[in-house]
Parts: structure tokens; C-alpha cells; sequence
């Protein structure tokens, strides 16, 4: 009986035995296929990292040497039209126009010569948005003011443009409006009728609204095709040691001693005011009457119309009631100017509907 429990007691230890010998070699060898997996994997990712990397190198390359290439026709292109225009200048260049200004000035006469010398005048700067998408107005609005490069597009000669510049007769010099008609070479002035009629002004940027500006202080005719627009830099745009001739600083030769208007010309204006509010770019009769006064607090005649006037005043040494017009925002303003230069506004008549 001794014998055969002791048996089954050995019997027991060799199947325990025997069963963490099988264990231990099941685990070993699960570790070692765990590894050897694990290795395989990293291996795999090692050789497709490696694919990966010489596959973006061998596209950034490709890019590089295409871009190279558009680079060199573009300068070629540049090159044969350079070489076939070069006996006349004559090369064409891709521009659009990619906005337009409502503005408060309906006509030309009345359009200050200069801006932010009017800080009520207002305009609206409205892009094509199938050229130009609204997003790309993001941040202008943390400018003060901005630069608009526009085209003088009521110039009354441009059909001289389209011809060859032998028989353009562009003017080399032109009146200067300060100089009582004195001239001076184009290039020194800001006149409008240049050899390429593009102009350049500044504004104040009230607000951006979609793929619109608000503009104040400007110098801009309604219906202004406009080609640019640029944020306005002080620390470079504005030159502190700029220098100009004198006949710039003489700001007295068009200011007027004053601007007044007849008793009835508000009640006037209240009047119509209900049939423009909606369209108009201000707010009030108040307000629009303000502009009125800040437009005529220059003298907006033409140089030939002022040396006119004022050789008949002196030749009689008596004022003329010479009426004049000024049309803003539909309204027809008229106003005569006194024998020592005063402005007499009176009456308003609404013309148009902008």
C-alpha cells in the first residue's frame, strides 16, 4: 500500500513537472515570437517611412524643377514681348478692374483736387467678388487709412491714348489751379491727364463690411474703377523730411473766406432728405449740409473759370451774380461767390436718385 501511494505521489510530481516544463517553453516561445513580431513590424515601418521620405524628396524635386520651369517661361514670354515692343513701348500688361466707388460726388466739378482736405466726403469701395473674394479683406480693417490706385476714367481725352504717341499731342505741361494757370511740368503736378491715366489717392478706412470699405476723406467721382488697394505704413509711406516747392504750401490761393446759406435752404433740404435717406451715405440734413460746407470751403471753379470771373470783377470792381453748380449725391447745390470770396449757398434741388 506504501509502494502505491508513493507511485501515485511521483506520478503527480512528473505530470506537475512535466506541465511547467511544457509552460515554461510555451511562454519562452510566446516572448520570443512577441519579439521577433514586434521586430518585424519595426522593421516594416522603418522601410516604409524610408519609401515615404524619398517619395516626398523625389516630389518636392519635381515641384522645384516645375516651378523652375514656369519661372523661365514666364521670363521668356516677358522677354519676346519686351524684344518685339521694344521700338515703341507699346507692351501690354494684365489689368482689370477689381472694384468700384460710389461716392458722394456725382460729377467731377465738386471732386476735391486733393484727399482728406473734405473729411466728410464719403465713398463706398464695393469689390467683384468673382475676382476678388471677400476674405481677402480680412485685417484691413485694423488700418487707419489705405492707398486706392484707380483710373481716371472721365478724363475728356482719353481717345488721345489710343493713339501713336506721335500723334497723341500729350501736354507736357499743364495749369496749376494754385498758380492761378500758371504751368508746370506734368510730372510736377497731380494732374489727372497723364500719358497712362492712373491715379493714386488716400483714404480713411471707417469700416469693412463683407467684400465692401467704407472710405472717408476722399477724392473720388462716382463709378471709379479701381485697380489697388494697399494699407497705409507711417513708418515708411509718411517721409518727415520730405520736401516741396512753395507754391504746394499755398493752401490760401483756393480756401474761400466763408460758406453760408440762405434762411431756407435746410428746410429745403428736410424736405426731400425721406426720398434719399435710404441711398445716402449720411445720415442726416444736418450732416449732409456740413458736407456741403467742407466741399465749398475751396474753390472748386476750373482755373479758366476763376481767372474769368475775377478779371471781370476787377475790370467793373463789382460782384457778378454768376450762379454756380455742385452735384452731390443727386442734389443740385447752388451758390454764388462774393467780390472778396465769400460762398452764398442758395437752394438745393434733387436731380437724381444714386
Amino acid at each position: 500500500m506504501v509502494s502505491m501511494a508513493s507511485s501515485t505521489e511521483t506520478s503527480k510530481w512528473l505530470t506537475l513537472s512535466v506541465t511547467l516544463a511544457l509552460a515554461t517553453v510555451s511562454t519562452s516561445t510566446a516572448v520570443s515570437v512577441y519579439y521577433w513580431s514586434k521586430r518585424k513590424t519595426q522593421d516594416s515601418d522603418d522601410k516604409l517611412i524610408k519609401e515615404l521620405q524619398k517619395s516626398l524628396k523625389e516630389s518636392l524635386e519635381k515641384c522645384a524643377a516645375e516651378r523652375q520651369g514656369r519661372i523661365r517661361a514666364q521670363q521668356d514670354l516677358r522677354k519676346a514681348m519686351l524684344q518685339a515692343k521694344t521700338d515703341n513701348l507699346e507692351t501690354i500688361y494684365p489689368m482689370a478692374t477689381i472694384a468700384i466707388i460710389r461716392s458722394c460726388f456725382s460729377t467731377r466739378n465738386g471732386t476735391p483736387r486733393q484727399p482728406l482736405i473734405v473729411p466728410l466726403a464719403r465713398a463706398v469701395l464695393t469689390f467683384d467678388t468673382s475676382r476678388v473674394p471677400p476674405s481677402s479683406l480680412e485685417g484691413l480693417e485694423e488700418y487707419s487709412h489705405c492707398w486706392i490706385i484707380y483710373v481716371f476714367h472721365l478724363n475728356t481725352d482719353l481717345e488721345k491714348l489710343w493713339k501713336h504717341p506721335s500723334r497723341s499731342k500729350l501736354k507736357a505741361k499743364v495749369r496749376v489751379p494754385r498758380l492761378k494757370g500758371e504751368k508746370k511740368g506734368l510730372f510736377a503736378t497731380r494732374s489727372p491727364h497723364r500719358p497712362c491715366p492712373i491715379g493714386l489717392t488716400v483714404a480713411k478706412v471707417e469700416s469693412v463690411q463683407g467684400n465692401s470699405i467704407l472710405l472717408s476723406g476722399v477724392d473720388l467721382v462716382n463709378g471709379t474703377p479701381v485697380l489697388d488697394v494697399k494699407p497705409y505704413l507711417p513708418y515708411c509711406d509718411s517721409i518727415k523730411e520730405a520736401v516741396v516747392p512753395n507754391w504746394v504750401k499755398m493752401d490760401d490761393m483756393l480756401a474761400v473766406g466763408s460758406v453760408d446759406f440762405s434762411d431756407d435752404f435746410l428746410a429745403t433740404l428736410t424736405r426731400y432728405w425721406p426720398t434719399m435717406v435710404k441711398k445716402s451715405l449720411y445720415k442726416s440734413p444736418e450732416e449732409f449740409k456740413s458736407l456741403i460746407k467742407q466741399v465749398l470751403s475751396w474753390d472748386i471753379r476750373s482755373v479758366s473759370q476763376r481767372i474769368q470771373d475775377e478779371e471781370e470783377e476787377s475790370s467793373t470792381n463789382e460782384s457778378h451774380d454768376t450762379i454756380y453748380h455742385v452735384n452731390l449725391e443727386g442734389f443740385d447745390v447752388t451758390y454764388r461767390i462774393t467780390l472778396n470770396g465769400n460762398v452764398l449757398v442758395d437752394d438745393i434741388t434733387l436731380v437724381l436718385l444714386t
